[in-house]
Protein backbone atom coordinates (compact mmCIF):
# COMPACT_ATOMS: atom_id res chain seq x y z
CA UNK A 1 0.00 0.00 0.00
CA UNK A 2 1.20 3.56 -0.72
CA UNK A 3 2.47 5.68 2.38
CA UNK A 4 2.82 9.18 2.20
CA UNK A 5 5.27 11.20 3.00
CA UNK A 6 4.72 14.19 5.03
CA UNK A 7 4.63 17.35 2.46
CA UNK A 8 6.38 20.78 2.71
CA UNK A 9 3.05 21.92 3.30
CA UNK A 10 1.68 19.36 5.61
CA UNK A 11 4.54 20.37 7.56
CA UNK A 12 3.97 23.91 7.50
CA UNK A 13 0.06 22.91 8.79
CA UNK A 14 1.00 21.08 11.49
CA UNK A 15 3.54 23.21 12.79
CA UNK A 16 2.86 26.98 13.44
CA UNK A 17 5.94 28.88 11.70
CA UNK A 18 5.10 32.26 12.90
CA UNK A 19 6.76 34.08 10.56
CA UNK A 20 8.49 32.09 7.17
CA UNK A 21 11.03 34.72 7.13
CA UNK A 22 12.20 34.01 10.75
CA UNK A 23 12.92 30.24 10.05
CA UNK A 24 17.01 30.10 10.04
CA UNK A 25 18.42 28.45 7.06
CA UNK A 26 20.79 25.75 8.23
CA UNK A 27 23.88 24.36 6.38
CA UNK A 28 23.59 20.54 5.24
CA UNK A 29 24.66 18.02 2.85
CA UNK A 30 24.02 14.78 1.54
CA UNK A 31 25.82 12.11 -0.37
CA UNK A 32 24.59 9.52 -3.38
CA UNK A 33 26.74 6.52 -2.75
CA UNK A 34 26.86 4.79 -6.07
CA UNK A 35 28.00 1.18 -6.94
CA UNK A 36 28.40 -0.65 -10.27
CA UNK A 37 25.71 -3.21 -10.55
CA UNK A 38 24.12 -5.92 -13.94
CA UNK A 39 21.32 -3.47 -14.17
CA UNK A 40 23.43 -0.30 -14.12
CA UNK A 41 24.07 1.88 -11.05
CA UNK A 42 22.92 1.61 -7.80
CA UNK A 43 22.48 3.95 -5.23
CA UNK A 44 21.70 3.73 -1.53
CA UNK A 45 18.72 5.35 -0.06
CA UNK A 46 17.70 5.09 3.37
CA UNK A 47 13.99 5.48 4.75
CA UNK A 48 13.56 8.53 7.99
CA UNK A 49 11.85 7.29 10.90
CA UNK A 50 8.01 7.84 10.48
CA UNK A 51 8.19 10.36 13.71
CA UNK A 52 11.14 12.40 12.34
CA UNK A 53 10.76 16.40 12.75
CA UNK A 54 11.82 16.56 8.68
CA UNK A 55 9.71 14.54 5.83
CA UNK A 56 9.34 11.54 8.08
CA UNK A 57 8.52 8.21 6.16
CA UNK A 58 10.75 9.89 2.75
CA UNK A 59 13.33 7.90 1.19
CA UNK A 60 16.54 9.88 1.12
CA UNK A 61 20.22 9.45 0.82
CA UNK A 62 22.45 9.71 3.47
CA UNK A 63 22.39 13.51 5.07
CA UNK A 64 21.71 16.31 7.63
CA UNK A 65 23.16 19.42 8.74
CA UNK A 66 26.53 20.48 9.59
CA UNK A 67 27.63 20.20 12.90
CA UNK A 68 30.50 22.57 14.18
CA UNK A 69 33.01 19.76 14.60
CA UNK A 70 32.51 19.65 10.25
CA UNK A 71 34.03 23.23 10.42
CA UNK A 72 37.30 22.20 12.76
CA UNK A 73 40.52 22.73 11.86
CA UNK A 74 41.23 19.47 13.59
CA UNK A 75 38.97 17.82 11.17
CA UNK A 76 40.81 19.04 8.24
CA UNK A 77 44.00 17.97 9.40
CA UNK A 78 42.25 14.18 9.51
CA UNK A 79 40.78 15.04 5.77
CA UNK A 80 42.68 14.12 2.64
CA UNK A 81 41.48 16.83 -0.29
CA UNK A 82 42.76 16.83 -3.26
CA UNK A 83 42.04 20.46 -5.06
CA UNK A 84 42.02 18.66 -9.03
CA UNK A 85 39.54 16.31 -7.69
CA UNK A 86 36.63 17.61 -9.51
CA UNK A 87 35.91 21.24 -7.35
CA UNK A 88 33.98 23.44 -8.59
CA UNK A 89 34.47 27.41 -8.20
CA UNK A 90 34.23 28.42 -4.77
CA UNK A 91 34.47 24.87 -3.65
CA UNK A 92 36.75 25.59 -0.82
CA UNK A 93 34.16 27.13 1.28
CA UNK A 94 32.39 22.96 0.91
CA UNK A 95 34.94 21.21 2.84
CA UNK A 96 32.64 21.37 5.45
CA UNK A 97 29.72 19.86 3.92
CA UNK A 98 31.99 17.02 2.59
CA UNK A 99 33.18 16.31 5.88
CA UNK A 100 29.19 16.28 7.37
CA UNK A 101 28.34 14.13 3.85
CA UNK A 102 30.90 11.43 5.28
CA UNK A 103 29.92 11.53 9.27
CA UNK A 104 26.19 11.41 8.47
CA UNK A 105 26.83 8.34 5.99
CA UNK A 106 28.61 6.81 9.00
CA UNK A 107 26.10 7.29 11.39
CA UNK A 108 22.80 6.65 9.30
CA UNK A 109 24.12 4.28 6.80
CA UNK A 110 27.37 2.66 8.84
CA UNK A 111 29.45 3.78 5.51
CA UNK A 112 32.49 5.37 6.25
CA UNK A 113 34.79 6.70 3.53
CA UNK A 114 38.07 7.43 4.87
CA UNK A 115 41.92 5.87 3.85
CA UNK A 116 43.15 3.61 6.62
CA UNK A 117 47.36 4.29 7.25
CA UNK A 118 48.63 2.41 4.35
CA UNK A 119 46.21 4.55 2.67
CA UNK A 120 43.90 2.23 1.21
CA UNK A 121 39.87 2.68 1.76
CA UNK A 122 39.26 1.31 5.45
CA UNK A 123 36.92 -1.87 5.26
CA UNK A 124 35.06 -3.70 8.18
CA UNK A 125 35.27 -7.18 6.39
CA UNK A 126 37.18 -8.20 9.90
CA UNK A 127 34.65 -9.34 12.38
CA UNK A 128 37.18 -7.55 15.40
CA UNK A 129 37.30 -3.95 13.30
CA UNK A 130 33.33 -4.08 11.76
CA UNK A 131 32.60 -4.42 15.65
CA UNK A 132 35.19 -1.99 16.80
CA UNK A 133 34.06 0.21 14.29
CA UNK A 134 29.89 -0.24 14.91
CA UNK A 135 30.92 1.16 18.87
CA UNK A 136 32.91 4.09 17.26
CA UNK A 137 29.53 4.53 15.14
CA UNK A 138 27.17 4.63 18.44
CA UNK A 139 29.35 6.80 20.29
CA UNK A 140 29.43 9.07 17.26
CA UNK A 141 25.45 9.13 17.01
CA UNK A 142 25.40 9.14 21.28
CA UNK A 143 27.53 12.91 20.76
CA UNK A 144 30.28 10.98 22.80
CA UNK A 145 32.59 10.99 20.56
CA UNK A 146 33.38 13.16 17.28
CA UNK A 147 35.06 11.92 13.79
CA UNK A 148 38.16 13.93 14.33
CA UNK A 149 38.82 11.82 17.29
CA UNK A 150 38.00 8.39 15.78
CA UNK A 151 40.19 9.47 12.93
CA UNK A 152 42.93 9.42 15.25
CA UNK A 153 42.26 7.00 17.10
CA UNK A 154 42.31 4.50 13.90
CA UNK A 155 45.13 6.71 11.98
CA UNK A 156 42.12 7.46 9.16
CA UNK A 157 42.09 10.18 6.67
CA UNK A 158 38.76 11.19 5.24
CA UNK A 159 38.85 10.64 1.62
CA UNK A 160 37.45 14.06 0.82
CA UNK A 161 39.05 13.60 -2.22
CA UNK A 162 36.43 10.87 -3.31
CA UNK A 163 33.56 13.26 -3.13
CA UNK A 164 32.04 14.88 -6.32
CA UNK A 165 29.95 18.38 -5.61
CA UNK A 166 27.54 17.76 -7.94
CA UNK A 167 23.80 19.90 -6.68
CA UNK A 168 22.27 22.43 -4.12
CA UNK A 169 19.16 22.90 -2.94
CA UNK A 170 17.50 25.27 -0.26
CA UNK A 171 14.57 24.03 1.37
CA UNK A 172 11.40 26.36 -0.03
CA UNK A 173 10.41 29.66 2.17
CA UNK A 174 7.50 28.65 4.64
CA UNK A 175 8.58 25.43 5.80
CA UNK A 176 9.33 25.07 9.91
CA UNK A 177 12.83 23.41 9.07
CA UNK A 178 14.90 24.99 5.81
CA UNK A 179 18.30 23.38 4.86
CA UNK A 180 20.62 24.94 1.84
CA UNK A 181 22.15 21.62 1.11
CA UNK A 182 24.65 20.58 -0.69
CA UNK A 183 24.84 16.85 -2.58
CA UNK A 184 27.68 15.03 -3.15
CA UNK A 185 28.50 11.90 -5.32
CA UNK A 186 30.96 8.76 -4.03
CA UNK A 187 31.90 5.28 -5.26
CA UNK A 188 30.74 3.26 -2.08
CA UNK A 189 34.08 1.62 -0.62
CA UNK A 190 34.41 -1.69 -1.20
CA UNK A 191 33.91 -3.89 1.91
CA UNK A 192 31.80 -2.09 3.60
CA UNK A 193 27.59 -2.75 3.76
CA UNK A 194 24.99 -0.09 4.63
CA UNK A 195 23.33 -0.88 8.11
CA UNK A 196 20.36 1.54 8.79
CA UNK A 197 21.08 3.19 12.47
CA UNK A 198 17.23 2.21 13.47
CA UNK A 199 17.06 6.15 15.22
CA UNK A 200 16.99 8.35 12.32
CA UNK A 201 16.44 5.77 9.46
CA UNK A 202 14.51 2.70 9.17
CA UNK A 203 15.53 1.23 6.52
CA UNK A 204 18.19 0.83 3.69
CA UNK A 205 18.41 -0.46 0.33
CA UNK A 206 20.55 -0.68 -2.97
CA UNK A 207 18.54 0.49 -6.02
CA UNK A 208 18.92 1.27 -9.48
CA UNK A 209 17.84 4.97 -10.38
CA UNK A 210 15.17 4.34 -12.71
CA UNK A 211 13.41 1.28 -9.97
CA UNK A 212 13.22 3.71 -7.21
CA UNK A 213 11.53 6.25 -9.45
CA UNK A 214 8.94 4.27 -10.72
CA UNK A 215 7.79 2.94 -7.12
CA UNK A 216 8.38 7.08 -6.60
CA UNK A 217 5.65 7.28 -9.21
CA UNK A 218 3.36 4.46 -7.88
CA UNK A 219 3.35 5.76 -4.78
CA UNK A 220 5.57 3.28 -2.92
CA UNK A 221 8.48 5.23 -2.05
CA UNK A 222 7.76 8.71 -1.50
CA UNK A 223 10.60 11.30 -1.50
CA UNK A 224 11.21 15.05 -1.44
CA UNK A 225 11.35 16.57 -5.20
CA UNK A 226 15.82 17.34 -4.59
CA UNK A 227 15.38 13.63 -4.01
CA UNK A 228 13.85 12.33 -7.44
CA UNK A 229 15.69 15.33 -9.58
CA UNK A 230 19.07 13.81 -8.09
CA UNK A 231 17.58 10.07 -9.17
CA UNK A 232 17.06 11.60 -12.85
CA UNK A 233 20.16 12.78 -12.87
CA UNK A 234 21.81 9.76 -11.63
CA UNK A 235 19.49 7.53 -14.14
CA UNK A 236 21.46 8.98 -16.82
CA UNK A 237 24.71 7.39 -16.93
CA UNK A 238 25.54 3.54 -17.23
CA UNK A 239 28.49 3.08 -14.90
CA UNK A 240 30.10 4.81 -11.98
CA UNK A 241 33.14 5.91 -13.68
CA UNK A 242 30.99 7.55 -16.33
CA UNK A 243 29.33 9.23 -13.59
CA UNK A 244 32.29 10.63 -11.71
CA UNK A 245 34.09 11.74 -14.71
CA UNK A 246 31.25 13.79 -15.51
CA UNK A 247 30.54 15.28 -12.13
CA UNK A 248 34.15 16.03 -11.72
CA UNK A 249 33.53 18.42 -14.83
CA UNK A 250 31.31 20.60 -12.99
CA UNK A 251 32.55 24.09 -13.13
CA UNK A 252 29.40 25.32 -11.26
CA UNK A 253 26.70 24.50 -8.77
CA UNK A 254 23.89 26.64 -9.03
CA UNK A 255 21.59 26.54 -5.64
CA UNK A 256 18.46 25.50 -6.67
CA UNK A 257 15.72 27.82 -5.08
CA UNK A 258 12.47 26.16 -5.28
CA UNK A 259 8.64 28.02 -3.70
CA UNK A 260 5.55 26.62 -2.69
CA UNK A 261 2.25 28.24 -4.23
CA UNK A 262 -1.45 27.52 -3.51
CA UNK A 263 -3.51 26.47 -6.37
CA UNK A 264 -6.99 25.06 -7.02
CA UNK A 265 -5.99 21.79 -6.90
CA UNK A 266 -3.53 22.01 -4.23
CA UNK A 267 -0.21 23.31 -3.53
CA UNK A 268 2.48 22.98 -5.77
CA UNK A 269 6.43 23.37 -5.90
CA UNK A 270 8.09 25.64 -8.50
CA UNK A 271 11.34 25.88 -10.13
CA UNK A 272 12.98 28.62 -10.96
CA UNK A 273 12.81 27.57 -14.63
CA UNK A 274 8.65 26.99 -14.23
CA UNK A 275 8.66 23.95 -14.04
CA UNK A 276 5.77 22.54 -11.13
CA UNK A 277 5.25 19.70 -8.91
CA UNK A 278 2.65 18.72 -6.76
CA UNK A 279 3.49 19.86 -3.31
CA UNK A 280 2.59 16.62 -1.30
CA UNK A 281 3.65 13.52 -4.03
CA UNK A 282 6.64 15.85 -5.78
CA UNK A 283 5.27 14.92 -9.34
CA UNK A 284 5.14 17.00 -12.19
CA UNK A 285 1.80 18.60 -12.42
CA UNK A 286 2.45 19.28 -16.22
CA UNK A 287 2.17 23.27 -15.90
CA UNK A 288 5.19 25.75 -16.40
CA UNK A 289 4.19 28.32 -13.77
CA UNK A 290 6.52 30.85 -15.57
CA UNK A 291 4.03 31.02 -18.20
CA UNK A 292 0.62 29.26 -17.68
CA UNK A 293 1.68 26.76 -20.87
CA UNK A 294 1.74 23.08 -20.45
CA UNK A 295 5.30 21.45 -20.47
CA UNK A 296 4.59 18.43 -21.72
CA UNK A 297 4.44 16.32 -17.95
CA UNK A 298 2.20 13.44 -17.13
CA UNK A 299 -0.28 14.37 -14.70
Amino acid sequence: MPVAAPSYTEEVERLDVGDPESVPVRDAATVMLVRDAAEGIEVCMLRRHLQSGFVGGAYVFPGGAVDAGDHSSGINEVSRISPEAGRPAGAASVIAFEVAAIREAFEEAGILLAYDRGGELVTFEDQEVDERFSDHRGALHRGERGLEEICRGESLTLAVDRLRYVSRWVTPLGSPRRFDTRFFVAAAPPGQEPLHDDIEVIENLWIVPEEALARHGSGRMPMILPTVRSLEFLGGFGSVDELLTTAADIEVVEPVRPRVEGHRDGERIVLPDGEAFDAETSRPTGQDWSSGGNVGHAP
